[in-house]
Protein backbone atom coordinates (compact mmCIF):
# COMPACT_ATOMS: atom_id res chain seq x y z
CA UNK A 1 0.00 0.00 0.00
CA UNK A 2 1.02 3.39 -1.28
CA UNK A 3 1.15 6.05 1.18
CA UNK A 4 1.38 9.48 -1.05
CA UNK A 5 1.57 13.16 0.23
CA UNK A 6 1.15 16.19 -1.79
CA UNK A 7 2.21 19.13 -0.65
CA UNK A 8 1.05 22.46 -2.43
CA UNK A 9 1.35 26.04 -2.72
CA UNK A 10 -2.01 28.12 -1.85
CA UNK A 11 -1.75 28.99 -5.72
CA UNK A 12 -2.91 25.71 -6.75
CA UNK A 13 -6.42 25.74 -7.90
CA UNK A 14 -8.73 22.84 -6.30
CA UNK A 15 -9.42 21.74 -9.50
CA UNK A 16 -5.94 20.71 -9.92
CA UNK A 17 -5.90 19.17 -6.84
CA UNK A 18 -9.46 17.03 -7.34
CA UNK A 19 -7.81 16.02 -10.56
CA UNK A 20 -4.78 15.29 -8.89
CA UNK A 21 -6.72 12.62 -6.21
CA UNK A 22 -8.89 11.17 -9.10
CA UNK A 23 -5.41 9.96 -11.00
CA UNK A 24 -2.95 9.02 -8.36
CA UNK A 25 -4.02 6.12 -6.85
CA UNK A 26 -4.36 4.20 -10.55
CA UNK A 27 -0.99 5.65 -11.15
CA UNK A 28 1.36 5.33 -8.45
CA UNK A 29 -0.21 1.42 -8.07
CA UNK A 30 1.43 1.15 -12.12
CA UNK A 31 4.48 3.14 -11.02
CA UNK A 32 4.85 0.90 -8.18
CA UNK A 33 3.57 -2.13 -9.10
CA UNK A 34 6.51 -5.34 -8.51
CA UNK A 35 5.73 -9.21 -8.62
CA UNK A 36 5.78 -8.90 -4.86
CA UNK A 37 2.67 -6.68 -4.62
CA UNK A 38 1.18 -7.32 -8.45
CA UNK A 39 -1.43 -4.22 -9.52
CA UNK A 40 -4.62 -6.06 -10.63
CA UNK A 41 -6.61 -2.69 -11.43
CA UNK A 42 -8.86 -2.88 -9.11
CA UNK A 43 -8.23 -0.80 -6.23
CA UNK A 44 -10.03 -1.08 -3.05
CA UNK A 45 -10.17 1.62 -0.86
CA UNK A 46 -6.82 2.21 1.55
CA UNK A 47 -5.10 0.72 -1.03
CA UNK A 48 -3.81 3.99 -1.83
CA UNK A 49 -3.61 6.39 1.18
CA UNK A 50 -3.06 9.83 -0.43
CA UNK A 51 -3.01 12.99 1.84
CA UNK A 52 -2.67 17.20 0.51
CA UNK A 53 -1.00 19.27 2.63
CA UNK A 54 -0.61 23.31 1.72
CA UNK A 55 2.30 25.16 2.23
CA UNK A 56 2.45 27.07 5.41
CA UNK A 57 4.12 30.98 5.98
CA UNK A 58 7.05 29.11 6.62
CA UNK A 59 7.36 26.29 4.49
CA UNK A 60 10.42 26.52 1.55
CA UNK A 61 9.50 24.70 -1.39
CA UNK A 62 10.74 25.78 -5.26
CA UNK A 63 8.17 24.19 -6.71
CA UNK A 64 4.42 24.33 -6.69
CA UNK A 65 3.69 21.16 -6.44
CA UNK A 66 5.76 17.81 -4.52
CA UNK A 67 4.34 14.77 -4.54
CA UNK A 68 6.06 12.02 -1.69
CA UNK A 69 5.30 8.33 -2.37
CA UNK A 70 6.18 5.56 -0.11
CA UNK A 71 6.21 2.20 -0.95
CA UNK A 72 7.50 -1.11 1.08
CA UNK A 73 11.02 -1.64 0.02
CA UNK A 74 11.36 -4.58 -2.60
CA UNK A 75 14.97 -5.83 -4.67
CA UNK A 76 12.50 -5.58 -7.75
CA UNK A 77 10.96 -1.98 -6.84
CA UNK A 78 14.78 -0.57 -6.09
CA UNK A 79 16.55 -1.98 -8.78
CA UNK A 80 14.60 0.50 -11.22
CA UNK A 81 13.49 2.94 -8.85
CA UNK A 82 14.34 5.75 -11.10
CA UNK A 83 12.48 4.97 -14.22
CA UNK A 84 9.68 4.07 -11.79
CA UNK A 85 9.40 7.57 -10.71
CA UNK A 86 10.27 9.32 -14.20
CA UNK A 87 7.47 7.31 -15.62
CA UNK A 88 5.02 8.04 -12.95
CA UNK A 89 6.50 12.35 -13.33
CA UNK A 90 5.39 11.57 -17.04
CA UNK A 91 1.82 9.80 -16.70
CA UNK A 92 0.92 12.69 -14.17
CA UNK A 93 2.21 15.07 -16.64
CA UNK A 94 0.05 13.54 -19.27
CA UNK A 95 -3.31 13.00 -17.03
CA UNK A 96 -3.25 16.18 -15.89
CA UNK A 97 -1.62 18.88 -17.73
CA UNK A 98 0.82 19.84 -15.28
CA UNK A 99 4.53 20.50 -15.92
CA UNK A 100 5.63 22.63 -12.65
CA UNK A 101 6.22 19.48 -10.11
CA UNK A 102 8.15 17.20 -8.87
CA UNK A 103 8.08 13.71 -7.36
CA UNK A 104 10.29 11.73 -4.41
CA UNK A 105 9.98 8.30 -4.86
CA UNK A 106 10.58 6.62 -1.39
CA UNK A 107 11.28 2.90 -0.53
CA UNK A 108 11.83 2.24 2.91
CA UNK A 109 12.38 -1.22 4.79
CA UNK A 110 8.68 -1.52 6.35
CA UNK A 111 5.60 -3.67 7.70
CA UNK A 112 2.08 -2.80 7.35
CA UNK A 113 -0.40 -3.88 9.53
CA UNK A 114 -4.36 -3.13 10.01
CA UNK A 115 -7.89 -4.95 10.99
CA UNK A 116 -10.31 -6.54 8.18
Amino acid sequence: MPLVEVTHAPSVSEDTLRELASVLPHLVSLAVECPEEPYDGALQPGDVEIRFRRLGPFDRCGLPIVIEVRSKWFESRAADRQDRVDGLHEEISKATGLTDFGIYLSLPIAAWSQND
